[in-house]
């Protein structure tokens, strides 16, 4: 289907040249129009847009235009630092968006619907989002941004009877052009259901109201009126009549009406504005006919005159102000077949609106205004004459009108702001599902495999593919588990040897995979023991440390010797956050910790993340248990998301809830069942993570406490969440808790490393989408490149600081390390 359109549209250009032709002689500007319009643009012209994520607005013509202007203006104050584009089709579309749109950046013709001239100038431009105005779907324009991913929304959208008989045809067309589009935004009910019938999903399609509620472009002071009646030579009439977009065969109507309406108020005059306006001599001579003076405006301009009856007027873009001008309206297109044309330009001046019976192009509209008495309907030139002549006569009834309009207009207005609140939606859910997540490509890779994964094991994934891997996790599961039950029985039956330090050692860890906070666990712990006269060094394994060897001193607890690289993440934050805390990494922690107790006399080592480092016998067992994730979906590796089967749990001395704020209500009752089915000795202790404040990264490295931000200072404020760890989910809800704004959340795998490029990407998007600051975790902060935290950056970055906040059980726990530390030193 696309072919034999693409033919078509081939054939009816060839056949059209000889018009165009001939219009770029009669028409002023139609040959910049026809050159653009095969793609020649002028030089420069695309400068400010091309390339910068520029939002692309397509308004065909002077309605759509006029529609379009608001919806700019709300743009321009949600998106400030965004370039704007606008297309348009006709010469009259342009010569409007030049004079009324004032937040565009550019302005330029659409190009023609040809296959190799739409994909060259979306290529050239490359905008962040396309946003055709009404009904303005073009087959191969649609195929190039759907090439180049470059979401669509329709705005204002509206669809005609026709329109949706003439789209059916298009059938596999249709299909992909309106799988293009990730968002209806329609001007009514109405409007909703026909862009259903032609296949859009119900859940992109939302009705917004029409933006012409909102335009101000046609705004006017009682001065301006003034100039414009003097302007026109109407200054000293009593009432002036008003005919907007009047059509070919509606001239003759008029004029009979008006013949009638001058016997009984001889000084009314009538303003006529033909929607074309090269028929403006035509109509003066049609006047003459009636035997009326008729000057056109253009020439009144030249010539100050008030001799005489009717102005014709012969200008682009004015009609909008001239409606304020008029007493009494009627706006054409409607005593003919064409389907009237939109009522809300006089409406917004608050003027008596009359229509004839054909409005079938704005029924909601019409149907709005004719159902409040706001506007009247004629079928004739004998109708016209008697509502003309019932408000002239009747003031009282022409206010009631005048009055029920504006009423109207006030209680319909907003369209555009809704467009512009859904754009930034469109938008933000398109990152996330597209350039965020493509920052690194490798990532990109092991988080889509993650995903599947996670979907897989929790049932999400269907289909014979689906359960035969299951059936192969299962089958490695069961290996595993079988496994690691006899590794632990080896150790049991000192069949594998066991190291015994002579120092206390603690033990630190989970049972299953992902993040549990360890690491601000294990740094409350270190220092309520350092306080208890004890000396601690902390023994951490160094996941993903550049330095290789047995024992390595990342500090000595006076001094950092590693970086964030060599050391690892956890190693390093515990480090710097750990004063006269030693931290040693080695994969092997009865060597590290006999370098402990040799070297630094360490009183108690803390195995983080030891849980499962068997080879070195402990004094006590502290298992983290996620009260957000629980037990995992309850299966082993591969399978699920446990490292041992639930039976461990019965080595744990005690089992530590975490983040039990944020966990489902009866969460915590299925922790505690199922620790006392395995453990009925285990000491259950619960806690929360705590927001301590912010700090801006360069100050973090200084010294977080003479540089703390509040954690109240952000509330409000919108934010990027950045982060790299085991729960993203769960540091987002923390910052949604203190008040801040999450609108753009950025995740890496864990423990990524980041680089220059991806922070100058993610600063970007952050400020394109108009967040006021950056927020990352301390486990990140260490893996941010030097550079960018000490360049100047257009947004702050605030690490947030968390500590560990215990509810029930701290005494108890407190109380038995205390205890087994004093029966370890006797």
């Amino acid at each position: 289907m696309q072919i034999i359109y693409n033919i078509a549209a081939i054939l009816l250009v060839i056949i059209a040249l000889p018009i165009f032709v001939i219009r770029t002689m009669r028409e002023d500007g139609f040959w910049e129009r026809f050159k653009q319009s095969f793609g020649l643009l002028p030089p420069h012209i695309l400068d400010p847009v091309a390339k910068k994520n520029c939002i692309w607005v397509h308004a065909a013509s002077v309605g759509e235009i006029v529609a379009a202007s608001p919806l700019i203006k709300e743009f321009r104050k949600e998106f400030p630092k965004k370039p704007i584009l606008v297309s348009v089709v006709t010469n009259n579309g342009y010569a409007m968006a030049k004079r009324i749109v004032k937040d565009a950046d550019s302005i330029i013709y659409f190009p023609l619907d040809l296959p190799w001239l739409s994909s060259g100038v979306v290529r050239k431009v490359m905008p962040s989002v396309f946003l055709p105005v009404e009904t303005e779907l073009w087959p191969n324009f649609l195929k190039a941004a759907r090439k180049y991913k470059i979401p669509v929304m329709m705005v204002n959208g509206r669809i005609s009877d026709k329109s949706v008989r003439r789209y059916h045809h298009l059938r596999g067309v249709l299909k992909d052009m309106i799988g293009t589009v990730s968002k209806f935004c329609m001007q009514s009910e109405i409007d909703a259901q026909y862009i259903g019938q032609l296949g859009a999903p119900p859940e992109l399609v939302t009705v917004t109201g029409n933006t012409k509620f909102d335009q101000t472009y046609t705004d006017i002071t009682e001065n301006e009126k003034k100039i414009l009646r003097e302007e026109m030579g109407l200054a000293n009439c009593e009432m002036i009549l008003l005919a907007g977009s009047t059509h070919n065969g509606e001239e003759e109507v008029i004029f009979k009406s008006f013949s009638r309406i001058r016997e009984r108020f001889p000084k009314v005059k009538l303003i006529i504005a033909p929607r074309n306006i090269m028929r403006a001599d035509e109509i003066v001579d049609l006047a003459q006919h009636y035997h009326f003076r008729a000057s056109k405006r253009t020439a009144l301009k030249e010539k100050l005159t008030n001799q005489h009856d009717i102005v014709i007027l012969d200008t682009i873009g004015e009609l909008g102000k001239i409606y304020g001008v008029g007493d009494i309206v009627y706006v054409g297109g409607s005593l003919v077949s064409h389907g009237g044309h939109n009522i809300l330009e006089p409406a917004a001046h608050g003027k008596a609106i009359i229509v004839g019976p054909n409005m079938f192009n704005f029924k909601d509209t019409y149907a709005l205004f004719s159902a409040r008495k706001a506007c009247l309907t004629v079928k004739n030139a004998e109708d016209l004459t008697q509502a003309v002549l019932r408000l002239l006569e009747q003031p009282e009834a022409k206010k009631a009108m005048e009055d029920e309009t504006l009423s109207i207009v006030r209680e319909n207005q907003g369209a555009s702001r809704k467009s512009a609140v859904i754009l930034r939606e469109v938008l933000e859910e398109y990152k996330r599902k597209s350039t965020v997540h493509n920052i690194n490509k490798s990532d990109d890779i092991i988080e889509n495999i993650q995903s599947y994964l996670y979907k897989l094991v929790h049932g999400e994934t269907k289909g014979v593919i689906a359960n035969i891997f299951m059936m192969v996790l299962y089958f490695f599961s069961f290996i595993y588990c079988q496994l690691l039950d006899l590794k632990l029985a080896f150790y049991r039956w000192g069949l594998l040897k066991q190291y015994k330090l002579d120092c206390h050692v603690i033990s630190l860890g989970n049972i299953t995979v992902g993040g549990t906070g360890k690491t601000p666990t294990a740094q409350r712990l270190a220092v309520a023991i350092r306080d208890m006269g004890y000396k601690v060094v902390i023994l951490n394994r160094g996941y993903r440390a550049k330095w290789k060897g047995e024992v390595g001193v990342v500090s000595d607890g006076e001094k950092i010797y590693m970086s964030a690289t060599e050391a690892g993440d956890e190693a390093f934050l515990l480090a710097k956050n750990l004063p006269k805390v030693p931290v040693l990494i080695g994969a092997d922690r009865a060597v590290t910790g006999q370098y402990a107790v040799e070297q630094l006399h360490a009183d108690v080592v803390i195995l983080d993340d030891g849980y499962q480092h068997w080879r070195l016998v402990r004094d006590l067992d502290i298992l983290l248990i996620d009260a957000i994730n629980i037990f995992g979906n309850n299966y082993m590796l591969p399978r699920g998301t446990l490292r041992e089967p639930l039976n461990h749990l019965n080595r744990a001395d005690v089992c530590l809830l975490t983040k039990v704020d944020q966990a489902a209500p009866d969460a915590c009752n299925i922790i505690k069942n199922t620790v006392k089915k395995y453990n009925e000795k285990a000491l259950i202790v619960t806690s929360v993570h705590s927001p301590k404040y912010f700090v801006e990264v360069a100050d973090w490295y200084k010294g977080a406490s003479t540089h703390i931000t509040s954690i109240d200072s952000l509330r409000g404020k919108k934010v990027t969440a950045v982060s790299a760890i085991g729960n993203p989910a769960s540091f987002e809800q923390t910052i949604n808790d203190v008040g801040a704004q999450v609108i753009e959340s950025v995740r890496f795998a864990d423990h990524h490393d980041y680089t220059m490029a991806e922070m100058q990407i993610i600063m970007d998007n952050a400020i394109e989408s108009g967040s006021e600051a950056l927020i990352i975790t301390e486990k990140d902060l260490v893996k941010i490149p030097s550079e960018f935290i000490h360049s100047s950056r257009d947004l702050p970055v605030y690490v947030l600081s968390m500590e560990i906040g215990f509810i029930d059980g701290y005494h108890e726990f407190i109380q038995l390390i205390e205890t087994s530390l004093k029966n370890k030193k006797r």
